[in-house]
């Protein structure tokens, strides 16, 4: 079992908290690349029903969610499928953070992905919740007409990313804690309360890891992609993809492994000694 203190006995600081962000990563990424795996595949639930069919890669994402609103894409299989890809990485999202949790706390494995799912209600609703707030950040921007509207837009975008670090530790909060929706949107509200400027390095440095990594196998995807497709663009893309869904099943751990660390560092600043007896009885 990894020897990872956690929760932390101590607030940590920004440098520990990122460190602690790689020791969970280290410890738990290998028994995690099923369930990421799996996630994103299954994120990708309405582009291969749209490929499927035949239209063209074009017709998922959001490019395909802008089509039906607009009425031209009536196809209930398309919103069903798409509606799936939207719920399933949230949940393989919650079990891959009460796997690592389990490993980090010396619990023993099993039943993640259950867990996960008998919270998936939850998380839907604690994600429309914070999916609200954030879009509410633009809603003085709705009431002028352009251009007045998209430069008062821009400025939005100050209260979006305040609200965005404020709501950070909601879905984790959700999962390892057990509370509704309405109750970890609140406790990570005042958990993340005073610690804007400490949150906004701690995610600025976590990102620039994060592209760094994802630039270093993206430069080797594409040579792997090279190599293996031989000049077949149908072998090309199929390699792409495969690479693709493994970069991606190795980087979503890290995700969560810095959601568990951000959520230990801001229980023990605000929560203290409470802490460790309250995860204990959520487990």
């Amino acid at each position: 079992m990894p020897n990872i203190a956690y929760p932390p006995r101590r607030p940590l600081s920004v440098g520990e908290v990122l460190d602690l962000t790689f020791q969970i990563y280290r410890a738990s990424v290998l028994r995690c690349l099923l369930l990421a795996a799996v996630g994103v595949v299954l994120g990708q639930t309405a582009t291969i029903y749209t490929l499927a069919k035949g239209r063209g890669l074009g017709s998922g994402g959001w490019q395909g969610f802008i089509q039906a609103l607009q009425g031209d894409n009536k196809d209930p299989v398309y919103w069903a499928a798409y509606v799936f890809g939207a719920l399933a990485p949230l949940v393989f999202y919650a079990a891959i953070l009460l796997r690592q949790h389990a490993i980090i706390t010396a619990r023993p494995l099993g039943g993640e992905l259950a867990a996960a799912l008998r919270r998936a209600p939850a998380l839907l609703g604690a994600s429309l919740l914070v999916l609200a707030s954030l879009g509410a950040c633009f809603l003085p921007a709705l009431l002028l007409s352009p251009p007045a509207r998209y430069a008062l837009a821009v400025l939005c975008l100050i209260p979006l990313s305040y609200v965005l670090l404020m709501l950070s530790c909601t879905l984790v909060v959700l999962i390892l804690s057990g509370t509704g929706p309405i109750a970890s949107y609140a406790r990570s509200w005042r958990l993340t309360s005073g610690s804007f400027w400490r949150l906004s390095a701690i995610y600025t440095v976590g990102m620039i890891v994060l592209i760094v990594f994802f630039f270093v196998l993206g430069m080797l995807a594409a040579f792997m992609s090279g190599i293996l497709g031989r000049g077949d663009v149908a072998l090309i893309a199929a390699t792409a993809g495969v690479i693709t869904v493994a970069v991606t099943a190795l980087t979503t751990p890290y995700y969560t492994a810095m959601g568990l660390a951000v959520f230990g560092d801001l229980s023990a600043r605000k929560e203290g000694a409470d802490l460790e007896q309250r995860i204990a009885a959520s487990a």
